[in-house]
């Protein structure tokens, strides 16, 4: 355990929604959902003005629609979000060469293998309160909230209370004291399963987890869970941060109470938990090429099926169809009755690649089965939130497709909020266009947020209506 807060922990606030607010004059102060929007699609991030709804990340869109049905619906431009991130990366380059990047909005740092000697509080706000200004500046207003702590769930711990837009050094000597009362959530790698079993124990607080039975920890939850919980609930955490720290996959599982024995109840869980991974697999900026069902049986046996794609995705719903093709194969395991269902991709990659086709399907056996293409996902062709540019009216993005016509905003950061225009999805004079300029000479300007056009919101399927 460290004897200063050596560790700083930075999370940009609510990252992919900010980014569209920034690019996206006219959505300034105004409820922006992103994430995937048919009828299987997850929430990847909302903004601020979205969560006062009770709006919130891994929430089905379906949900999210209902709760707040006046947001901008996005289907999220990843360009824009590695671009951001790796301008605020670069920043906390300045700082120490020691990070650990979590995702595209989130990182650890280790202030000892950087320049700093001074770890006092004073120090350290001064350091956290210019790495935020750096960010904000080279961004063009995109904000992050910092934690220092002596420890990554300390750090962590305190930018999240530090959300939005703040700052928390956590001092040393007061870490216990800075849990006692949190939610044992607050833990890291208490998750909601893990959360209801200790919740048959009573213990729903740190200062619960404390007092509770060692034996009883160990029967609920296993001797190495037990054990590292324990620590945590005293803030003992001497992980290191690791610059070397890879993600290999990416996975959701679900434990029944009753073991399930019908492949139609499996289904729509197989759906919602692709669409789960399709939405930390976007966040993390990759694409995999790999999908993999888990089933667990009454038995406590475990089977893996995989499929490698020729291709690499990150969409639910390319996910979803591998994970469904995959349990359709296992009804002589789903009629002995399944206690877990887990859908996990690996393989990842930095890039697309539009080549769906299945390589090998890798049984936990290594036998092999027979390859064969998968049917071809259709995309619509214009998505929410898109760039476009007109050869007539300029840069823009799309405000709603569908029915054969696109409405476009034209607008960029640099110019403000623009007029509003809706023509044939065929125009000849409408392309799909790369990253629009961002950064305006003042992104925090709130004026004049009206729609400039004078027509009415469009409506009907497949719209997004800020």
């Amino acid at each position: 355990m460290r004897t200063q807060a050596s560790i700083l922990h930075l999370d940009l606030d609510a990252f992919f929604a900010a980014v569209e607010q920034r690019d996206k004059p006219s959505l300034r102060g105004k409820p922006v959902i992103v994430g995937g929007l048919g009828g299987r699609g997850v929430v990847s991030t909302a903004s601020y003005e979205a969560r006062r709804f009770g709006v919130h990340s891994a929430m089905p869109t379906h949900e999210a629609r209902r709760l707040c049905p006046a947001a901008a619906f996005l289907s999220g431009r990843f360009g824009a979000y590695r671009q951001a991130s790796q301008i605020v990366m670069a920043q906390l380059r300045q700082v120490s060469p020691l990070i650990e990047p979590l995702s595209l909005d989130e990182a650890y740092v280790d202030l000892t293998a950087g320049p700093a000697t001074d770890f006092s509080p004073p120090a350290l706000r001064e350091l956290g309160e210019r790495l935020r200004q750096a960010v904000r500046l080279e961004t063009g207003g995109l904000t992050a909230s910092v934690g220092f702590g002596s420890s990554k769930f300390m750090a962590k711990l305190a930018s999240e209370q530090a959300k939005p837009d703040g700052l928390i050094v956590i001092t040393p000597g007061h870490e216990v004291e800075a849990i006692t009362d949190l939610p044992v959530r607050a833990i890291p790698g208490v998750g909601p399963m893990t959360a209801e079993r200790l919740q048959r124990l009573g213990v729903k607080t740190v200062r619960e987890l404390r007092q509770a039975r060692p034996s009883e920890l160990r029967r609920e939850l296993g001797p190495a869970v037990s054990a590292m919980l324990v620590a945590l609930a005293q803030a003992e955490d001497d992980r290191p941060v690791s610059a070397d720290r890879e993600v290999k996959s990416i996975s959701v599982e679900d434990t029944f109470a009753v073991d399930i024995t019908d492949p139609a109840q499996l289904a729509p869980l197989v759906a919602r938990d692709s669409a789960q991974v399709g939405a930390r697999l976007r966040r993390s900026g990759s694409f995999a090429r790999t999908v993999t069902l888990k089933l667990k049986l009454a038995d406590f046996s475990s089977h893996t099926r995989s499929r490698t794609l020729l291709g690499a995705v990150d969409s639910d719903q390319a996910i979803s169809q591998v994970a469904l093709d995959l349990l359709s194969h296992q009804g002589h395991l789903v009629a002995q009755g399944i206690r877990l269902l887990g859908v996990g991709v690996s393989g990842f990659t930095q890039a697309a690649q539009e080549a769906l086709f299945e390589v090998t399907a890798a049984r936990s056996d290594e036998s092999q089965v027979e390859a064969r293409s998968l049917p071809e996902l259709e995309q619509p062709s214009y998505r929410p939130g898109q760039d476009v540019r007109h050869d007539d009216f300029g840069p823009g993005w799309v405000w709603g497709a569908g029915l054969g016509l696109v409405t476009v905003r034209f607008e960029t950061a640099q110019t403000g909020p623009g007029p509003i225009r809706t023509m044939s999805g065929d125009d000849p004079a409408l392309h799909p266009a790369g990253l629009q300029p961002s950064g305006p000479a003042d992104p925090y300007d709130q004026s004049d947020q009206s729609d400039q056009s004078g027509q009415p919101d469009p409506s009907g399927p497949g719209w997004a209506t800020p």
